[in-house]
């Protein structure tokens, strides 16, 4: 009986503990849906009711909207269970003002390794500047003490 209960447990925990749990993000199968979007005969009904709404959208001399579709899981017991990305794909579709689609680009997890970030840092701003002293001065009014005005 204390066998076939240790064997029970021990099968019941292997079972849980071997299987990777996915967690998806944004819209399924972007890699594949993508293709069906073909440049200046597209438009913006047909990209709605192929992948839906887009995840962010941009307005500028164009609109600009962005699909992400994002998969992780958690690592191996010895990495402590970190998460570790699947997918992490980005499709980005650019718009003209008739609503055709004109651009697309396509960005996998690999892609992110190419691209280059600078070491440049902001420079940090003087405490003489204009902003600063405004607000410095509306601090100054806040914590003195109210005057009592004498009749």
């Amino acid at each position: 009986m204390n066998k076939t209960l240790l064997l029970v447990s021990l099968l019941f925990i292997f079972n849980c503990t071997l299987k990777n749990i996915e967690r998806n993000h944004g819209i399924a199968f972007l890699d594949e849906k993508q293709k069906n979007l073909i440049l200046k005969k597209t438009n913006k009904n047909d990209i709605i009711d192929t992948l839906g709404p887009p995840s962010t959208t941009s307005l500028f001399d164009n609109d600009i909207w962005i699909y992400i579709e994002k998969s992780t899981t958690k690592s191996s017991f010895i990495k402590l269970g970190k998460k570790k990305d699947l997918k992490n794909n980005v499709l980005v579709l650019e718009i003209d003002n008739k609503g055709m689609l004109v651009n697309k680009k396509f960005y996998t997890l690999d892609d992110y390794q190419d691209i280059k970030f600078t070491k440049k840092e902001t420079m940090k701003s003087d405490k003489d500047t204009f902003v600063y002293g405004f607000i410095s001065s509306l601090r100054q009014k806040i914590d003195r003490p109210k005057r009592v005005k004498k009749d």
